[in-house]
C-alpha cells in the first residue's frame, strides 16, 4: 500500500509526463492531423504486458485502448529475437498487431533504470500520407491492405541509440509527402526523449519500488472503481443495433450488433451478431475493437482511471472472421467510422438500463476528406482533414454543435490553416440548422462546409458515413440529420452513388464541393422540451420556425418571440 497523498501526487507526476510528451509532437509536428488536430497520443505501459499505465489527457482515446496491443507487439517481438538493448526505438503501423490504421505509426522505446526494463514510452501519430491508392490513405473502394499504404511490421528504428536512416529512406520514399514525414518522425522522437528524461527526473526523486507500487495501486483502484459502478447497475440483458452504410466496395448495409450483459459487477459485451468481415475498409481488427469498447465505457464512467484496470471486470466477445476481428490483409482504412457505430452501440444500451449515465448518438463520422493535386509549380499538395458534426443530448442539457468525433479530444483543423496551407477557399463554414434531433434536450448541430478549388485541378476523395442511417435519439429522442455530400462538374451539382463515399472524381479551378454533416440524436421526448428553450433556438437559428411548430408543438416568431396561448393549444393536441 502507499498512502494516499502520495498517490495522488506520482499520479499527477507520472500524467505530466505523457502530457508533455503530447505537447512537445503538438508543437512540432509539420502535418495538421498532428499539429493542429492533434490526431496522436503517447504513454507509458508495463514492461511484461504492455497494459496501459498511464496515458496523455490531450491525446486520442482510442489510442489508450490500441497501444496497449502495439506495445505488447514489440514484447513479443524482443522475446522471439532476445536482442533488446538500451536506446532501442521500434516503429511500426501494423493495424492488426497495434491496432487501428496504417496511418497511425506507432514508436515504441524501452526505459532502462538499473540495467532492467523499468516500462516502455509509446508514441503514436497520424501521418499525412504513407503510400497507397489514394492520397491521405482513406481509400474507400480498397479491398486489401496494400492498396491504402505502406505497411510497416515492428522494425528498429534506433539501435543501441544509433538511428538507422536506411529505414527512414524507406518510409520516406513510400510517401507522397516525405517532408510531412520526416519532420511528424522527428517530433515523435524528441517526445520519447523528453519522456525518458522526465521519467529519470521522477526516478531520482522516487525509487522505483514506489513507482511501481503506485502503477499497481492506480490500476487495482480502476478494476475496483469499475466493479463498483457496474454492481451499481440493474442485472439483464439489453440488445441494440445499429447499421453502416455499405463498405465501399458492396452497396449494402453492414450490421453493428451489441448484446450487453449485466450480472453482480461483471458486464460482458457480445458482438457476434454483427457482420461478418466484408470486402471493404471499414473492417477493424479485434484489438481496436477493444479499444473502442474502452473509449465507449470510459465515456459512461469518467470517474474511473484511465489505466488497464478499466477492463478488467468486463468481458469482450468477438467471434473470429467478423467485420469487427480481421486479419491481414483485410482493408481497415476506414477503422474510424466503425468504431463510432461501436461506441454508439454502448451507449444506447446503457441508456435502456441507466439513462441518466448515457447521452444519444453523436454524428457518427469522421468524413474523411481528401484533395490533392500539383501547384503550379509542379509540387504536390494533399489536403486530408476531417470535419465534426453534432453531439448526442445527453441527461444534463443539449448536445454540442460542431463538435469533434467522441473517439478523441482532437480539434477541427480551422478553415483558417487549411486555406494557409492549400489552395482551397471555403465559401461557407456554418451550423446546419434543423440537424440535431429532437428531444428534451436537443442533439448539437452538424455543419455545412463549402469549399472552392483555387489551383487548376484536384482529385477529391471522401470517406464518411452516416448517410443512410442517421444517428439515433435515445429515451424516446430522434435522430440527428444524416451526412448529405454535393460536388460540383460541368453539368452541375452530384451526390456520390455510395451515399458518403467517394474516388477519383476530378474537381477544376473555381468548382466547388459542398459538406452537410450529421446532427447528433436527441434525449427524451420532444413535446417535454420546455418553450422557452425551442424559442432560444428559433433565435439563434438552430432550428427553423417550421421545425419548432411540427417537432415540438411550440408557435414561434421568426425573431423567437413565443406565442404561449397558440403553443399551450398546439401541444394540447398533439399529445391527445
Amino acid at each position: 500500500m502507499i498512502d494516499p497523498v502520495t498517490l495522488a501526487v506520482l499520479k499527477g507526476r507520472l500524467e505530466q509526463i505523457a502530457d508533455e510528451m503530447d505537447a512537445t509532437l503538438f508543437r512540432s509536428a509539420f502535418n495538421p492531423i498532428i499539429a493542429e488536430a492533434h490526431d496522436a497520443s503517447h504513454g507509458l505501459y508495463d514492461a511484461t504486458t504492455g497494459a496501459t499505465l498511464i496515458q496523455g489527457k490531450s491525446g486520442l482515446p482510442i489510442f489508450v485502448g490500441a497501444m496497449s496491443f502495439a506495445v505488447k507487439a514489440v514484447i513479443e517481438k524482443v522475446a522471439r529475437d532476445g536482442d533488446l538493448a538500451p536506446g532501442d526505438v521500434y516503429i511500426f503501423n501494423d493495424p492488426y498487431d497495434g491496432g487501428t490504421h496504417l496511418s497511425d505509426f506507432k514508436l515504441v522505446r524501452p526505459y532502462y533504470h538499473d540495467g532492467e526494463v523499468f516500462c516502455y514510452l509509446a508514441s503514436v501519430g497520424h501521418w499525412h500520407d504513407v503510400g497507397g491508392n489514394v492520397p491521405g490513405n482513406y481509400n474507400p473502394v480498397a479491398t486489401e491492405c496494400f492498396q491504402e499504404g505502406m505497411l510497416i511490421p515492428p522494425v528498429k528504428l534506433f539501435s543501441k541509440g544509433e538511428l538507422r536512416q536506411d529505414i527512414v529512406d524507406i518510409l520516406a520514399a513510400n510517401s507522397r509527402l516525405p517532408g510531412s514525414l520526416i519532420g511528424d518522425l522527428s517530433g515523435q522522437i524528441n517526445a520519447l526523449d523528453l519522456g525518458a528524461r522526465r521519467l529519470a527526473e521522477l526516478l531520482s526523486e522516487f525509487s522505483a519500488a514506489t513507482l511501481t507500487t503506485v502503477f499497481a495501486e492506480l490500476q487495482q483502484r480502476a478494476a475496483q472503481l469499475m466493479r463498483a459502478n457496474i454492481a451499481e447497475l440493474p442485472d439483464g440483458k439489453f440488445s441494440v443495433d445499429d447499421w453502416l452504410d455499405n463498405d465501399g466496395v458492396v452497396d449494402e448495409p453492414l450490421k453493428i450488433a451489441l448484446d450487453l450483459t449485466i450480472d453482480g459487477d461483471v458486464m460482458s459485451l457480445d458482438f457476434s451478431r454483427s457482420s461478418p468481415a466484408c470486402a471493404g475498409p471499414v473492417n477493424i481488427s479485434r484489438s481496436t475493437a477493444i479499444a473502442s469498447v474502452y473509449v465507449a465505457i470510459k465515456h459512461i464512467f469518467t470517474d474511473v482511471p484511465a489505466n488497464a484496470g478499466v477492463l478488467e471486470p468486463i468481458n469482450i466477445i468477438i467471434p473470429d472472421g467478423m467485420l469487427l476481428s480481421v486479419t491481414a490483409p483485410k482493408p481497415v482504412g476506414g477503422y474510424t467510422e466503425t468504431i463510432l457505430r461501436v461506441i454508439d452501440n454502448v451507449h444506447r444500451a446503457i441508456a435502456e438500463v441507466a439513462p441518466e449515465r448515457s447521452n444519444a448518438c453523436a454524428y457518427g463520422t469522421i468524413n474523411a476528406l481528401s484533395l490533392a493535386g500539383h501547384r503550379s509549380d509542379g509540387r504536390r499538395w494533399v489536403m486530408f482533414s476531417f470535419f465534426g458534426g453534432g453531439h448526442g443530448g445527453h441527461p444534463e442539457g443539449d448536445g454540442l454543435n460542431h463538435g469533434n468525433a467522441p473517439i478523441s479530444t482532437a480539434t477541427i483543423p480551422p478553415a483558417e490553416i487549411l486555406e494557409a496551407a492549400y489552395p482551397v477557399f471555403f465559401k461557407q463554414w456554418a451550423l446546419r440548422p434543423d440537424s440535431g434531433g429532437v428531444g428534451h434536450n436537443r442533439g448539437g448541430l452538424g455543419a455545412i462546409y463549402e469549399i472552392e478549388l483555387l489551383e487548376q485541378d484536384a482529385d477529391v476523395f471522401l470517406f464518411g458515413e452516416r448517410g443512410r442511417f442517421d444517428p439515433p435519439g435515445v429515451v424516446a429522442g430522434g435522430a440527428g440529420a444524416g451526412n448529405r455530400f454535393y460536388y460540383q462538374q460541368a453539368d452541375g451539382m452530384h451526390s456520390p452513388a455510395m451515399g458518403s463515399k467517394m474516388v477519383g472524381v476530378k474537381l477544376l479551378r473555381g468548382q466547388h464541393l459542398r459538406l452537410e454533416t450529421p446532427g447528433g440524436g436527441g434525449y427524451g421526448q420532444a413535446l417535454d422540451r420546455e418553450p422557452e428553450r425551442v424559442a432560444e433556438d428559433v433565435r439563434l437559428g438552430y432550428v427553423s420556425v417550421a421545425a419548432a411548430k411540427a417537432d415540438y408543438a411550440v408557435i414561434v416568431a421568426a425573431d423567437g418571440t413565443l406565442d404561449q396561448a397558440a403553443t399551450a393549444a398546439c401541444r394540447k393536441d398533439a399529445k391527445a
